[in-house]
């Protein structure tokens, strides 16, 4: 990250997230599911560079596999930003994924929400917390989480978020190479549309279920078979979000790192992660929040 010194140039980190259980308690008039859900950031984490241009234009430069400066949530939440601001600055955008797409992990969300924080201060702007986490809504029902900054239940669509303490876990996170689509999911026959709302005042860190993820296997049977490898290492694995990316609560960074070693493959991607308590630009960028 840079130093606050630094005006022109700053590197980010954006990171992925966890629901450590997802449950869909009922379905809007408008057909958007409400959701009941614990998010927790975790330690796998996208980078986004944003660069300071004094022309106004905002450009995604050099952009992964499958992405474009007109279909990217980064490059659209700074134009976002712009027209709630006014500010006549740019800025150029670089993104280093390191957080699967289509995962159910929230790495385009991630990347908005840093690229949110990090223009507010790139841009010398300040913003009420209800005006940026009513753009972020706008832009994706993931993106208010990463600019609250803090694990916390989520409901509604994505609007309420309370924050909620948790102990800082270690895990093994897998992915199987393949994404899982969020509207198929939401269409699915298998989809649990129905759960009550625990309305808990505390919970475990195995607390409930997915709703979504016998939905998502029966889409994608690649999930189904990671999730079957990761018993045969006597770990019980949950999905995160719509899929496809699943995990594991473990008892400390060496079984998790072992366990991620046995998963990987040419097919699967594993990882030892640990969640966190705290965005890693809360406390640095919080400031521009008013």
């Amino acid at each position: 990250m840079n130093s606050p010194g630094s005006k022109s140039v700053l590197r980010l980190p954006a990171p992925a997230k966890l629901n450590l259980f997802l449950h869909i308690t009922g379905r809007r008039a408008d057909g958007y599911h409400l959701l009941e859900s614990v998010f927790v950031p975790i330690s796998l984490a996208d980078t986004v560079e944003l660069r300071l241009r004094d022309d106004g234009e905002i450009r995604l430069l050099d952009p992964p596999v499958g992405i474009t400066a007109e279909t990217d949530l980064a490059c659209r939440a700074a134009r976002a930003l712009q027209a709630e601001t006014g500010c006549a600055l740019g800025a150029d955008v670089r993104l280093t994924k390191r957080i699967p797409q289509g995962a159910g992990l929230g790495g385009g969300s991630s990347d908005a929400a840093t690229t949110l924080l990090g223009l507010l201060r790139l841009w010398n702007c300040r913003l009420s917390s209800e005006r940026l986490l009513s753009i972020s809504l706008e832009l994706g029902a993931d993106v208010p989480f990463f600019v609250f900054g803090r694990p916390a239940l989520v409901s509604g669509i994505g609007e309420h978020l309370r924050a909620v303490t948790l102990p800082l876990q270690h895990l093994v996170l897998a992915h199987p190479a393949v994404p899982v689509s969020t509207a198929s999911v939401f269409r699915h026959p298998n989809l649990t549309r129905d759960s009550a709302a625990s309305n808990a005042p505390m919970f475990a860190l195995n607390h409930g279920q997915n709703d979504m993820q016998l939905a998502a296997q029966a889409i994608e049977p690649r999930v189904t078979e990671l999730c079957q490898s990761m018993r045969d290492l006597g770990l019980t694995p949950r999905m995160s979000g719509s899929g496809s990316a699943v995990f594991a609560l473990t008892d400390d960074v060496q079984t998790a790192r072992s366990a991620a070693s046995k998963l990987a493959s040419g097919s699967i991607s594993a990882w030892a992660v640990q969640t966190l308590n705290r965005h890693p630009l809360h406390d640095e960028f919080g400031a521009a929040i008013i």
